[in-house]
């Protein structure tokens, strides 16, 4: 078909045309019956967000996406470019991507009435109808729908009532395509209210010209529900004419978390080659996430989003490779102390309600990540406080005694693997525990620092937190030394 290159050949070709919804709608049944993945990329909405999009666009529906930020929103409607044709006929030079068979403009209609069939035809490529518009309060009619043109005017020496001085704006300009406003509520009133004939009846009118425009667009909204923004509101009336409004959701799981953020996540090649990452490491950064969603320091209305644990998984890759380049060595594998790292990715990313502004940015952040490291303990070993019967022996009880006698364990943000592995081995007891627990797969080091925090965050030991450094010992030499100061 791209070999026609005018009207009178589109004709012979027994080309028919087709409004947008309709063909999305034909695509997407195609697609169906295949079982082709509709929205490679999209992950955990497989049973409540992808269902509803497809049931949207068979029932030819505009769509309104409501849900907090990073729920992919934006991402899903760039994805519905991929249920377009590939190509459609186009009249060439027509700024509103008229059908040569049904001409929309007074360009196209004047061009087809004066050639006829050798009316010249082009074809445009799906990403090419796509148009994505972020709503913000300075956003006029005349960006949306148009003005009239004093340039055009004088430049074709037109008087003002002539149709021609028009300048359509990005709706017009988006006939046959897909169009999309991002953060709908920013949107002001009586911008919103324009949109309401367009959705509606196709009719358009710009500085006193009523133009009857059957427009043929597919639209799709993004907002944060309505209750987490003072900013505005969707006026009802705008959102009783969209048919379908899906609501998205968080990951539900972490294992589905952890997928997103290792594909979103851009790390170089060179951290890959050279930095290991212990699964612990990965999930405790979805766990900071999924905690930092419930957290009492959280606006829960302004949501956490999925970027956290993005930003938070290159800044432990980056800490780590600054650490093996600081001490002179080829590789290394991530740790503990690397997540003092990953807090500058959680305090940029959650909305602290006034309990968490006087907490501080600073301490909601090592508070999430200490909650998260006990979590991540309860899940792998024995709970250290739970009352044993006498004939039980406490499977702590070496490690507890160590710490008893007066030792202590001290972790510097930068030391080298060594000194690493030489304090942790040090702490009588705490291999062999360590062992009676690993799984296949798992690294003995990452895990025996694990029971430190653990037991630390359930008051067994001590832990005193230094600007580069990071000390365990017995709780009661903590206390005295606090008495002390």
């Amino acid at each position: 078909m791209q070999n026609i290159t005018t009207l009178g050949e589109l004709k012979a070709s027994k080309y028919q045309p087709k409004s947008i919804k309709q063909e999305m709608r034909d695509n997407l049944v195609q697609k169906i019956k295949r079982k082709e993945k509709l929205f490679d990329g999209i992950m955990g909405f497989d049973d409540t967000v992808l269902p509803d999009i497809e049931r949207a666009v068979l029932s030819c529906h505009n769509i309104i996406l409501l849900g907090l930020r990073g729920q992919a929103k934006t991402r899903i409607a760039r994805l519905l470019t991929t249920l377009l044709d590939e190509y459609i006929p186009v009249v060439t030079g027509s700024e509103l991507n008229d059908d040569p068979v049904q001409p929309l403009s007074r360009y196209a209609i004047d061009k087809i009435n004066e050639q006829g069939d050798k009316t010249p035809v082009s074809w445009l490529h799906r990403s090419n109808r796509y148009v994505e518009k972020l709503a913000t309060p300075d956003v006029s009619i005349a960006d949306l729908i148009g003005d009239v043109d004093p340039i055009i005017a004088a430049t074709l020496k037109l008087p003002y009532s002539d149709e021609r001085v028009i300048h359509f704006g990005l709706i017009p300009r988006s006939h046959r395509s897909i169009f999309v406003i991002n953060e709908l509520p920013d949107l002001q009133a009586r911008i919103q209210v324009s949109l309401f004939n367009i959705l509606q009846e196709g009719d358009l009118q710009i500085r006193g010209f009523k133009i009857r425009l059957p427009l043929d667009i597919s639209f799709v909204f993004t907002a944060n529900p309505e209750d987490y923004t003072n900013r505005g509101s969707i006026i009802t009336p705008l959102k009783d004419r969209i048919e379908s409004q899906i609501l998205t959701h968080y990951p539900r799981s972490l294992e589905i978390a952890m997928t997103i953020t290792a594909n979103e996540s851009k790390i170089h090649e060179d951290q890959k080659a050279k930095i290991s990452i212990p699964d612990i490491h990965r999930r405790l950064i979805e766990m900071i996430s999924f905690n930092a969603r419930e957290s009492e320091y959280v606006d829960s209305k302004s949501g956490v989003s999925a970027r956290l644990s993005i930003s938070a998984l290159e800044n432990l890759y980056s800490t780590a490779e600054r650490r093996m380049l600081l001490n002179g060595e080829k590789q290394t594998t991530t740790r503990m102390t690397d997540f003092w790292g990953v807090i500058p990715a959680i305090t940029g990313k959650v909305e602290l309600v006034y309990e968490g502004e006087q907490e501080g940015p600073y301490n909601v952040a090592m508070n999430l990540i200490f909650k998260s490291c006990k979590e991540l303990f309860l899940e792998h070993y024995p709970n250290p406080n739970t009352k044993l019967k006498r004939d039980i022996k406490d499977e702590y009880g070496v490690i507890k005694a160590w710490f008893s006698g007066g030792n202590s364990v001290e972790i510097l943000n930068d030391d080298n693997d060594k000194s690493y592995t030489g304090g942790l081995m040090a702490v009588a007891g705490l291999k062999k525990f360590t062992e009676s627990y690993i799984k296949v797969g798992e690294e003995i080091l990452p895990m025996m620092e694990l029971v430190l925090f653990g037991l630390s965050e359930s008051e067994v030991i001590g832990k005193n937190i230094l600007e580069n450094s990071l000390s365990f010992s017995d709780p009661l030499s903590d206390m005295f030394n606090d008495l002390d100061n």
